[in-house]
């Protein structure tokens, strides 16, 4: 699977999650886990499908494993951080330590994806030029 995908796939999963949480929230009229919803908006509908633009625009990271495991660790960060600040809003305090592990599991995503944008081919294989010359 091309990362560009599995960004446009989990984009979309977040954003259908981030309105069901939103509209079962406004219907219950306890907005208490907002900040939670934004992140979850954010973090999930927003920046993983900005990261499958970059990735369908730059098609050697789109099938490299290293984009697709920048994909995995913040999504699964993304759900960390969001249960955590959800946590916390719902008056428990104890959940401090898991919002913080999934704010670094995130950093750490985006640390990555810096990577790879300024070092593009840190994930990719090099091509050898007999493979890319055209055909006569």
């Amino acid at each position: 699977m091309k990362a560009s995908a599995l960004s446009f796939r989990a984009a979309v999963l977040f954003a259908l999650i981030g309105m069901g949480m939103g509209i079962a929230k406004a219907i219950a009229r306890d907005h208490s886990v907002m900040p939670a919803h934004a992140h979850l908006n954010l973090l999930g509908w927003v920046s993983l499908f900005l990261f499958g633009i970059y990735y369908r625009l730059n098609p050697a990271l789109d099938v490299s494993r290293l984009a697709l495991v920048q994909v995995g660790v913040w999504s699964f960060g993304t759900v960390v951080l969001t249960i955590g600040v959800a946590a916390i809003h719902m008056g428990y305090e104890a959940a401090d330590p898991i919002a913080g592990v999934g704010s670094l599991i995130v950093l750490g995503a985006m640390l990555l994806f810096a990577a790879l944008v300024f070092r593009p081919t840190l994930g990719t294989r090099m091509i050898s030029a007999a493979v890319l010359t055209p055909a006569e």
